[in-house]
C-alpha cells in the first residue's frame, strides 16, 4: 500500500465523518462530536448513522461507501453538509467529490481508531473519548493535557498517538513541537498505547514548562 492510496482513503473516511455524519448531526443537534463504534465510527445523536468497515449503516439500511459524499448522504436520508463555517480544519475535499477507498487502508485506519479508543478508556475510564471531525482524531483531555490518536496529517502521514500538554514541556520525551508522538505501527497493541499515555501524564506533571 503506497502513501498516496493510504492518504486518499484517510481523506475519504474523513469526508464521510464530516459531510455525512457530523455535518447533518450538527444541523439537527448542534454538536460535531462523533464516537468510535464497533468496526468504525458514528454519530452521538440524531441522525443515527455509523460507518462499519465499508458500509454506512442507518436504522433502515446498509449502504456501500461508494459514489459521492452527497449521494451517500442522500441514500441515508440526510443532506451532506460541510462544517467549514464551524471550524477552520476538515477534509480538503467537497461533498460532490467521489469516495476513494482501499480495503487494506480502511482496515488499518479503523483498527487504529479502535485501539486508540480502547487505550484511552483504559488510561482514563472516567472519560468518554470523542472522535473530532475537524482533524479526524479521537481524544480526551485530563489535567490540561490532551491525549489521543490521529489517523494522520500533513506532518505524520500515518496513524499516531499523541500527548499534548496545553503548556509544552521540556525533556527528551517530548519529540514534537506540541508534545509527544508515537507512530502506531511501532506500538504493539493497546497495552503499549496505554503505557504511552500514562508515561505522558506522569512526565507532563513533573517536567518543566518549556520557556
Amino acid at each position: 500500500m503506497n502513501e498516496q492510496t493510504f492518504g486518499q482513503t484517510r481523506q475519504t473516511l474523513h469526508g464521510v465523518a464530516e459531510f455525512v455524519l457530523a455535518g447533518p448531526q450538527y444541523a439537527l443537534s448542534q454538536t460535531v462530536r462523533l464516537r468510535v463504534t464497533p468496526g468504525g465510527f458514528g454519530t452521538v445523536t440524531t441522525p443515527h448513522l455509523r460507518v462499519e468497515e465499508r458500509e454506512l449503516v442507518s436504522p433502515s439500511a446498509r449502504i456501500p461507501l461508494e459514489g459521492t459524499f452527497a449521494s451517500l448522504a442522500r441514500g441515508a436520508g440526510v443532506e451532506a453538509r460541510s462544517l467549514r463555517d464551524v471550524y477552520a480544519g476538515g477534509p480538503a475535499i467537497d461533498p460532490d467529490d467521489p469516495l476513494v477507498l482501499d480495503t487494506k487502508a480502511v482496515e488499518v485506519l479503523l483498527h487504529a481508531l479502535a485501539d486508540g479508543h480502547a487505550a484511552l478508556r483504559s488510561f482514563a475510564p472516567e472519560q468518554e473519548p470523542v472522535l473530532w471531525p475537524e482533524h479526524f482524531d479521537i481524544a480526551i483531555s485530563v489535567a490540561e493535557v490532551n491525549f489521543g490518536v490521529s489517523l494522520g496529517d500533513t506532518h505524520i502521514p500515518e496513524p499516531y498517538a499523541y500527548v499534548g500538554p496545553w503548556t509544552p514541556r521540556e525533556g527528551t520525551f517530548w519529540n514534537a513541537p506540541f508534545g509527544a508522538t508515537l507512530i502506531l505501527s511501532e506500538a504493539p497493541g493497546v497495552e503499549f498505547l496505554t503505557s504511552f499515555f500514562r508515561d505522558g501524564a506522569l512526565r507532563a506533571a513533573n517536567d518543566r514548562p518549556r520557556t
